[in-house]
């Protein structure tokens, strides 16, 4: 039942637009939902489109454990030129042929950047560095340098080769690819990365992410359809979706809803369960820490 004074408990899975910032979607769902209660998970960049997960009321606590899902992208990876950046949208600080790069060359320096690796995030990210985010030095014009990271490419693939010619002459080459990566995972640096180690440079020129764990891309909706209608995915379907699932009997029910502990379930998984009363109530989420299912996030009561 919805609560008196508030907008619907769930999430709503947005196919952003490109030119909008996530903070720029997370105004207008605030108005269509009529709540200020509205947050989300994994930041898109304005030139980015795809996946969007927004969080409604108290679906809004779910957003920080989706935050660590992996993700998939499809992206143009331009080498030939170093943006500002690392993306279309920074000025070109360098521009070197790439046309005639070798396919096996390419392929072989991708097959570094996939599985885990340590990457140094771009410097026009949110990361802060001493309290203050990394776009607004590099804005500032500050120098400074970011620690490389540990993240996992799950694969790295391309599924398209074509030559081209950059608006200032350059003879480039651009890769059409699809990443599956682990959270924290920013494609703007493998494009850099890649770029680098051909020795010609690179930067991405398109973004698309279509997938945010079980969250894809064709199941999402346009701000325009979300105008339209609006709808939302109820908390207990976004849970059963994004985690192992638990089901519990009453008394179990009861006892959890009140923050108590219960014996784990024997999952044997690293990360958040859902669990779920008889009626199909979802509760909380819970983690299996020394035989205990401990409550990281309790949603009733």
């Amino acid at each position: 039942m919805k609560r008196k004074g508030t907008g619907p408990d769930g999430l709503v899975i947005v196919d952003k637009p490109e030119g909008i910032t996530s903070h720029g979607v997370v105004a207008r769902l605030r108005r269509l939902a009529g709540t200020r209660k509205v947050g989300h998970a994994g930041t898109l960049d304005p030139m980015a489109t795809g996946v969007l997960v927004i969080g409604i009321e108290r679906a809004t606590r779910l957003l920080g454990h989706l935050m660590l899902t992996d993700k998939t992208y499809e992206a143009t990876i331009r080498l030939g030129q170093t943006t500002i950046t690392d993306d279309r949208e920074g000025e070109v600080t360098a521009s070197v042929p790439a046309a005639g790069l070798d396919r096996a060359a390419v392929d072989a320096e991708i097959g570094k950047l996939t599985g885990d690796i340590l990457q140094v995030p771009s410097k026009v990210s949110a990361i802060k560095v001493d309290g203050k985010r990394s776009y607004h030095r590099v804005r500032e014009g500050e120098e400074f340098e970011l620690p490389a990271r540990p993240t996992t490419v799950h694969s790295f693939t391309v599924h398209g080769v074509r030559e081209a010619v950059a608006e200032d002459g350059t003879p480039v080459l651009d890769l059409d690819v699809t990443v599956e990566c682990s959270s924290g995972t920013y494609i703007r640096a493998l494009a850099r990365d890649l770029g680098a180690a051909l020795g010609v440079g690179g930067h991405l020129t398109a973004l698309r992410r279509t997938a945010v764990g079980p969250y894809r891309v064709d199941g999402a909706r346009t701000l325009e359809q979300l105008e339209e209608a609006f709808e939302v995915l109820p908390i207990a379907a976004a849970a059963d979706a994004a985690f192992p699932r638990w089901d519990l009997d009453e008394g179990d029910a009861r006892r959890l809803a009140t923050g108590a502990r219960l014996a784990a379930p024997g999952l044997g998984v690293a990360g958040p369960i859902a669990a779920f009363a008889p009626d199909g109530t979802f509760l909380a989420l819970v983690e299996e820490k020394s035989g205990q299912a401990r409550p990281v996030a309790v949603f009733v009561g």
